[in-house]
């Protein structure tokens, strides 16, 4: 890999991540002022809550971005602490939604249908489409929409350039002997993802440059699968992050999507790799596709919430033992700074405080 696929990488990545933050921006304004209203009508059920966090993270394709507004909820004292549990169980869920559209780069085929169904092909063009509207429409909720397009588009072509960029790696015999460790080790796999997902601050970009990586044909689902686990722990830092100086039932929000993906990483780990010595999956040491790496992501974070959700009390205990209970100061509501990230709430929030 020389210099220029060093720079090509980088710039796919800036692409990317730039899209990503254009497509995100986008949608909050398109749907982000009904955001509020949904999520305060969760019910005590635990499972509804799940429901609607998927839902809303597979809106806004962050799920980052929803256990940040959680926080400020719990903060603010319109969300209590049990609620916030299922919200954040299926935030992980919905933030798997951009694994499958990023899976969307590996379709193969040589038919007009085919061609048509790559991102490389339909993107450009609703890129061109939705920029010639947005240079001549006057509604801003229009531009709004647009912008969601053009970001998907910005993100499809960074993640193409990404691919491109790392082929040669295929034949590099560092890059799949650097795998075949953290399959051999899966510890170190997980710290290797919890690492670079921390250090980008985003489940979805560190899952997605881990599928470009994965056209390089050198990428076994062992080498694979403890690396997507570490990314599921890593995005916890946006919200351990957020939480600083907010309210003690706030940090609990942010240490519970912590302990979620902690628990449900030693779990799943256990159960898998216990298995994998009683039967040895042949499938375990074969390459892993960009469609593997979305399935693999799904499934953790849906059988984690499975295996966690009838002990969400659990970890809102563990919480509330590791920050200790506050006494009641019985101050009012007010406007948590961390909605200023999303303005369509923020002014929402605003409305009904000096109403």
């Amino acid at each position: 890999m020389d210099i220029l696929s060093i720079i090509a990488l980088l710039g796919g990545l800036a692409f990317f991540l730039f899209g990503m933050n254009i497509m995100g921006e986008g949608l909050e304004r398109v749907g982000g002022g009904k955001l509020e209203k949904t999520l305060e009508k969760l019910t005590a059920g635990v499972f509804r809550g799940v429901l609607l966090g998927a839902a809303v993270t597979a809106v806004i394709q962050s799920s980052s971005a929803t256990t940040v507004m959680v926080v400020g909820f719990v903060n603010s004292g319109i969300m209590k602490l049990g609620q916030a549990v299922g919200v954040i169980m299926g935030a992980n869920i919905g933030t798997t939604v951009t694994a499958w559209l990023l899976s969307l780069t590996g379709i193969e085929g040589d038919g007009l249908l085919m061609q048509m169904l790559k991102p490389s092909t339909f993107a450009p063009l609703f890129a061109f489409i939705a920029i010639a509207i947005t240079m001549f429409s006057k509604k801003q909720k229009t531009k709004d929409i647009c912008s969601i397009v053009i970001g998907f588009a910005i993100l499809m072509a960074g993640m193409e350039t990404m691919s491109a960029a790392v082929k040669p790696l295929a034949n590099a015999p560092w890059f799949s002997q650097m795998f075949l460790m953290f399959a051999g080790n899966p510890i170190l796999g997980i710290l290797a993802g919890a690492v670079l997902t921390a250090i980008i601050q985003s489940s979805s970009a560190s899952v997605g440059i881990l599928q470009a990586l994965s056209a390089t044909g050198a990428i076994s689902f062992g080498g694979a699968f403890p690396i997507i686990l570490g990314q599921n722990i890593g995005t916890c830092a946006t919200a351990l992050i957020s939480c600083i100086g907010a309210k003690k039932n706030a940090k609990r929000a942010a240490f519970i999507h912590l302990y979620f993906n902690i628990v449900g990483v030693v779990a799943i780990s256990l159960l898998f790799y216990g298995l994998n010595a009683l039967f040895s999956f042949d499938f375990v040491n074969g390459t892993i596709t960009r469609t593997g790496i979305a399935i693999v992501h799904t499934s953790f974070n849906v059988i984690a919430t499975a295996i966690l959700l009838p002990f969400n009390k659990f970890l809102v205990k563990l919480a509330t033992l590791t920050i200790k209970e506050d006494k009641p100061t019985g101050d009012a509501p007010f406007l948590d700074e961390r909605f200023l990230n999303t303005p369509a709430i923020a002014t929402e929030r605003s409305m009904r405080l000096t109403a």
